[in-house]
């Protein structure tokens, strides 16, 4: 079975996502004012990673409210969530606490903007992150990628589809 790939696409505004194959990099940021994640914790587990503009928004808190929704079966398929915006912490923590959401929200506030610049998903132009979706395999590497025009939710298919490939290739194994 072949893997799910995107291209490695430069959008309109310049920034330009990581493509599947691509070790995925590290970082470290706030989920609250007082505690750190980090990439490497989710080691040995496949992790979605979804890059959103900004708390608040509309699309922005129909597409973190339809993940939390479908949390259960993305764990089903061993994954968790990690939503990061530019926004900072408190207003994280408001938002996450309004849409009661079960997975965290990071902090790529100061210096903004620096792992959504890693991964290519940084939009220079608004000084805002891309709508970006990584899954992230057991081993740290992109297994899929997918940037999605900014005013448009892109769901959760890709990603149930690259979660259930992966979960297909370690049966294969």
């Amino acid at each position: 079975m072949s893997a799910i790939t995107t291209t490695k696409s430069v959008r309109g505004n310049g920034s330009t996502a990581l493509p599947a194959g691509t070790p995925a990099p590290d970082f470290a940021l706030k989920s609250t004012p007082d505690q750190t994640v980090r990439l490497s914790e989710f080691r040995g587990q496949p992790l979605v990673l979804v890059f959103y503009p900004a708390d608040w928004s509309p699309v922005c808190g129909d597409q973190v409210s339809l993940y939390n929704e479908m949390l259960a079966e993305f764990q089903e398929l061993g994954a968790e969530v990690v939503g990061i915006s530019v926004d900072g912490p408190w207003c994280h923590a408001a938002f996450s606490r309004d849409r009661r959401l079960h997975f965290p929200l990071l902090a790529d506030f100061e210096p903004k903007g620096e792992v959504a610049k890693l991964y290519g998903a940084y939009r220079p132009s608004d000084g805002t992150s891309e709508r970006a979706l990584f899954v992230i395999n057991r081993e740290g590497i992109i297994h899929w990628s997918y940037v999605s025009p900014v005013g448009v939710n892109p769901g959760a298919a890709g990603i149930l589809a690259a979660l259930e490939e992966l979960k297909e290739g370690e049966k294969a194994k």
